[in-house]
């Protein structure tokens, strides 16, 4: 929804934006889910488990929230496990595109960290985003679906909308393109579009994107480490001398230690979790979600 009283380039900006996450990337995505028997998430789909965003808890306890989630046994009424996190957005020009890049591949590293089910991080992308910032991406091991702003500017000159314009356009010969373009710009008009993007990418990068998330997602569990882990409490000093004077005979308390769990997977192709927990119910909890996890995709590859 436009902001009041934006200009026409962002006013613009909003409108594609919108267009682009609702009708491309959701279908996309929707095609995903149903492949491989998972639940999508997203600001399109109504569901009564949560109200608004899509928020998600990292390791600090912070809620994130997130444009697309692909959940294990998710339903309307019940949240799954998460095995996918996806950002998406548009940009018409190349200003700022590694601060976008850096903010939304930092926005998804902590649910690789936090969640031992998601494997696949990505962010789909679409418009002017410079090659520095999605090698920023890729060196991230996020996995990027870039669509060139010119195969966009196509497919909407496909269906007679004009959407670009030349920077430094006067802003009353933009508010004509942004009314033109709005008068136009129906859901028929907006499936059009859609449908006409697909066919300028081809259906093999269509394809290969879904078999990129299966991909990630087929590589499971090779070995399996449970650690306990045991801490003495803690020993104060006041002082750098009382400090100095403890390290020439240490002497640490392990009557009554702290004990503590890690969990550790390597998969397949190569990747490590890792998380410490502080009980073993805990353990058995990450532990039950990676058994579902693998179960499903065991199913889904035979």
């Amino acid at each position: 929804m436009a902001v009041k009283n934006a200009s026409s380039g962002h006013k613009l900006g909003q409108l594609i934006g919108d267009w682009f996450e609702e009708y491309f990337v959701f279908p996309l995505l929707e095609r995903v889910a149903e492949e491989l028997n998972l639940f999508l998430d997203s600001r399109f789909v109504q569901r009564n488990i949560r109200n608004g965003k899509i928020l998600w808890d990292d390791l600090d306890g912070n809620a994130v929230d997130y444009d697309y989630v692909l959940e294990l046994g998710g339903s309307d009424r019940h949240i799954g496990v998460p095995v996918a996190f996806i950002e998406c957005f548009w940009r018409r020009g190349a200003r700022h595109s590694k601060d976008k890049a850096r903010d939304d591949s930092g926005k998804l590293m902590p649910m690789r960290d936090t969640y031992p089910t998601a494997r696949f991080l990505g962010i789909i992308s679409a418009g002017d985003f410079t090659k520095p910032a999605r090698e920023l991406v890729k060196s991230r091991e996020i996995d990027l679906f870039y669509v060139p702003k010119d195969k966009v500017v196509g497919a909407f000159e496909a269906c007679g909308l004009v959407m670009d314009y030349p920077d430094k356009l006067v802003e009353n010969e933009k508010a004509k393109i942004v009314s033109e373009f709005e008068r136009f710009f129906d859901r028929d008009t907006k499936k059009r579009v859609r449908e006409k993007l697909f066919g300028l990418l081809g259906n093999a990068t269509i394809n290969s994107y879904v078999d990129r998330v299966r991909a990630t997602l087929s590589a499971l569990p090779q070995e399996l480490r449970f650690v306990l882990r045991q801490d003495s409490s803690p020993i104060i000093f006041g002082s750098i001398g009382e400090a100095t004077r403890f390290l020439k005979n240490p002497d640490f308390n392990m009557n009554t230690p702290i004990e503590s769990y890690l969990y550790q997977i390597t998969y397949s192709d190569g990747s490590e979790f890792e998380k410490a927990v502080d009980s073993i119910a805990q353990l058995a909890e990450l532990h039950s979600q990676i058994c579902l996890f693998a179960a499903h995709m065991n199913k889904i590859s035979g």
